[in-house]
């Protein structure tokens, strides 16, 4: 039995070797940083328990405050294409970092809530240069489990965390900031020792669509290939849905259960990320033949699918874990679709603005789903914002299917070859 174990162990988590010793780097440095991922799943029970806001009123902070990360996004893109991304993700790190310290040294307050925010802008500027890193450092055959890799990472910290950050919730806020700060600290010392070498990989056969076009504009690029614009307006909507993780679940949570609505909603987000590391790779290995718009309308379909539910198990704690295991598979599928889906499909010199312009779209449509959502709860009832959910996602499935179809025509040679999309 032990053999077998090991062998399906191998088999599954195998698939990541030979990759670039910078990528296991970057695997790490997201694990440890989101060790300490406390704040940001609590957010809005931190503004609503603990401020006293209504729905409404933590819509307007959010998309206010968010709105600011906008340009620097764009920013970000831009440096992560210009200057050294390593160099790029230290300093933010270290800005982040100092933020979480202060945060944590004084009451809860608006005060605290802006300190989080302004380190959020950091990471937030961060993030293209993570990206665009990935991409950099892995071959167009490797992209999937490059990213599925960074993915994983990304949740390993989060199955404990958040549970954890639900029990210090109540009475112990400031500690959850501390941990942060401690974590991101860990991921920066990791990445300032340990990655020396990030020279894009170099590939013999190089995807035509890849090619460099440093002449060109972000703009112009975007214009000429309108399909990767119907493509992360398909991503915007589904982000729109997925918003609700953080926003609708929780104050669900809260209108059921009170103040033990943390407890119940840090043990779904913790759930997510075990079914993230254990499903990650299981998918990674199962879908792998797939054609990345097929991840991406199935990722969709399982969130609609999933988010539905919650027009039917009010009140049934038990198909809540139900819905979120739905819930994660279709997370899972929609990263392992995304980032391969778009990095094949735009010239490299873009990355990092690409992702900077894709990130605004995600942002434009989480904010304004928290808008929407917000004033449905101000003026209806928790079940009315969850049929707006059910609609929206079934807009979005029916638009990847769409996307499909032109898709295939716009990027035949990607449909031709022997490699995944």
């Amino acid at each position: 039995m032990t053999a077998s174990i090991k062998k399906i162990f191998w088999k599954l988590f195998g698939q990541y070797r030979g990759l670039r010793r910078e990528l296991y780097v970057l695997f790490w440095g997201k694990a440890a940083t989101n060790m300490g991922a406390m704040i940001w799943p609590m957010l809005t029970l931190i503004l609503s328990n603990k401020l006293g806001m209504n729905p409404q009123e933590i819509a307007r902070i959010t998309i206010t405050l968010g709105i600011i990360q906008f340009p620097v996004n764009l920013l970000g893109g831009k440096l992560a294409d210009h200057y050294n991304k390593k160099n790029l993700i230290l300093v933010c790190d270290m800005v982040t970092v100092i933020c979480y310290f202060i945060a944590a040294a004084i009451p809860v307050s608006m005060t605290q809530i802006l300190l989080f925010f302004t380190a959020s802008v950091f990471q937030t500027m961060e993030n293209p240069s993570y990206d665009a890193l990935v991409a950099d450092l892995s071959s167009t055959e490797d992209r999937e489990r490059a990213y599925s890799l960074i993915y994983l990472g990304l949740n390993l910290g989060l199955i404990l965390a958040p549970s954890i950050g639900g029990i210090l919730f109540q009475n112990h806020l400031g500690l959850a900031y501390a941990i942060d700060g401690l974590t991101t600290f860990s991921s920066t010392v990791l990445i300032f020792f340990f990655i020396k070498d990030i020279t894009p990989v170099r590939e013999e056969k190089k995807n035509v669509y890849e090619q460099a076009q440093r002449t060109q504009s972000t703009w112009k690029i975007l214009c000429s290939q309108k399909v990767i614009l119907l493509f992360l307006t398909c991503w915007a909507v589904y982000q729109f849905s997925y918003t609700q993780f953080n926003f609708l679940i929780p104050l669900n949570m809260e209108h059921l259960y009170d103040a033990k609505g943390a407890v119940y909603f840090g043990m779904m987000t913790s759930l997510n990320g075990l079914v993230v590391i254990m499903g990650t790779p299981i998918l990674t290995k199962a879908a792998q033949k797939l054609q990345d718009i097929t991840k991406l309308a199935l990722g969709q379909l399982l969130v609609w699918f999933s988010l539905g539910m919650y027009l039917f198990i009010q009140g049934m704690v038990p198909m809540y874990y139900v819905s979120m295991v739905i819930f994660t598979v279709g997370e899972i599928m929609t990263t392992l679709g995304s980032y391969p889906y778009l990095t094949r499909r735009i010239p490299a010199s873009h990355r990092g603005r690409i992702s900077s312009v894709s990130s605004i779209f995600l942002g434009i449509s989480m904010y304004g789903s928290q808008w929407i959502i917000g004033g449905l709860l101000e003026s209806g009832s928790i079940l009315s914002a969850w049929k707006m959910i059910a609609c929206v996602g079934f807009a979005g499935t029916v638009c990847y299917m769409i996307l499909a179809v032109i898709d295939r025509k716009t990027y035949s040679l990607l449909y031709q070859t022997d490699t995944k999309e």
